[in-house]
């Protein structure tokens, strides 16, 4: 099987690009088999946030680790299941209690492992107490079909968050961020070929088609523990958006932040690269289909992404409808 490269945009560089083996994960045989449980009470995450990166997972962070009925650990992304956690960290982690120290000592034993250890990952999680507690890494939008199994193998009660956002921003804000953090080399944002190109990068691609990622963590994560949220809310209604996964997550909504309010957006006047309408066309045209997927299937806000840039679904609708006829007509003939 051919490696394929992986570019982690938030965690490292582009000139640190790394190979991994797309079904191939570090994880022992011995130590996880494909249909073990892991159980030790309440030692183990409650909940994932698997992305989408620049799809508001920081805002995610920061409401739950102000909330009261929560204890989030005190590195927003662990990265563990996508790179064992050896990735550079841009700000230090929190450290304000023994709960905290105890947290970083047991992660860097941890990813001082060759493989991934699902048992003592879990066991990060006794920290919490009584309280709800999960990881928010949106680099798990890129982990292999083999790994999402074994982890919903072994934490069957395991809720799962995707933040989705329109393709065509979600992918301009990495880049953005990526020019600004020193990890994508500057570049002509007005020349469309140019914005291409860096959108062609793994690291950005991998992360720019909402509707694959949604298809394959939903194949193994039952409907009643996975739930789609979009970035659209958060820009619309950010307090309805927080109550809503506080009353997923199981948490009460009406319980106080303190000071920070549910429209704390701090990435909001983050720096971008200026958008010119011909690009923004172009980047559009490159995900013509991807924003109609989103729009069949992952339904709410992605409804209305394709009209943004003025596709029409309906060919879409009806492309798919033929799809099933000649699927079903095979089957029939079968």
């Amino acid at each position: 099987m051919s490696p394929i490269l992986l570019f982690d945009c938030e965690m490292g560089n582009n000139t640190a690009m790394r190979w991994a083996w797309s079904f191939k994960p570090r994880v022992s045989d011995d130590q996880n088999g494909g249909d073990n449980h892991y159980s030790a009470g309440d030692a183990c995450p409650d909940f994932l946030c698997v992305g989408a990166q620049k799809g508001g997972t920081s805002w995610l962070y920061r409401q739950l680790e102000r909330h009261p009925d929560f204890w989030m650990p005190p590195v927003k992304e662990l990265h563990y299941l996508n790179s064992l956690n050896k990735t550079r960290q841009f700000h230090p982690p929190r450290c304000r209690d023994q709960r905290d120290a105890s947290f970083l000592d047991s992660m860097k034993n941890l990813s001082g492992l060759s493989y991934i250890d699902l048992e003592n990952y879990g066991r990060l999680f006794e920290h919490k107490g009584s309280l709800v507690s999960g990881d928010i890494s949106p680099a798990y939008s890129t982990v292999s079909d083999e790994i999402i199994q074994r982890v919903v193998n072994s934490f069957p009660n395991l809720k799962v968050i995707f933040l989705a956002r329109d393709p065509v921003e979600r992918a301009w804000s990495q880049l953005s961020m990526g020019v600004r953090l020193g990890m994508i080399t500057p570049f002509d944002a007005t020349d469309a070929d140019e914005v291409i190109r860096n959108l062609l990068n793994p690291g950005v691609l991998l992360r720019s088609h909402p509707s694959k990622i949604v298809a394959r963590w939903r194949r193994y994560v039952r409907p009643d523990l996975f739930r789609i949220f979009f970035f659209d809310d958060l820009e619309k209604n950010p307090a309805e958006l927080q109550r809503s996964i506080l009353q997923f997550l199981g948490a009460d909504p009406n319980k106080s932040n303190g000071r920070l309010k549910a429209d704390d957006n701090q990435d909001a006047n983050r720096k971008k690269l200026r958008l010119t309408d011909k690009v923004r066309s172009r980047i559009a045209q490159f995900f013509e289909q991807e924003l109609k997927a989103c729009a069949a299937e992952l339904g709410g806000p992605a409804k209305q992404w394709p009209a943004r840039y003025g596709f029409s679904v309906v060919i879409f609708f009806l492309q798919l409808v033929d799809d099933f006829d000649i699927l079903f007509w095979c089957d029939w003939i079968a």
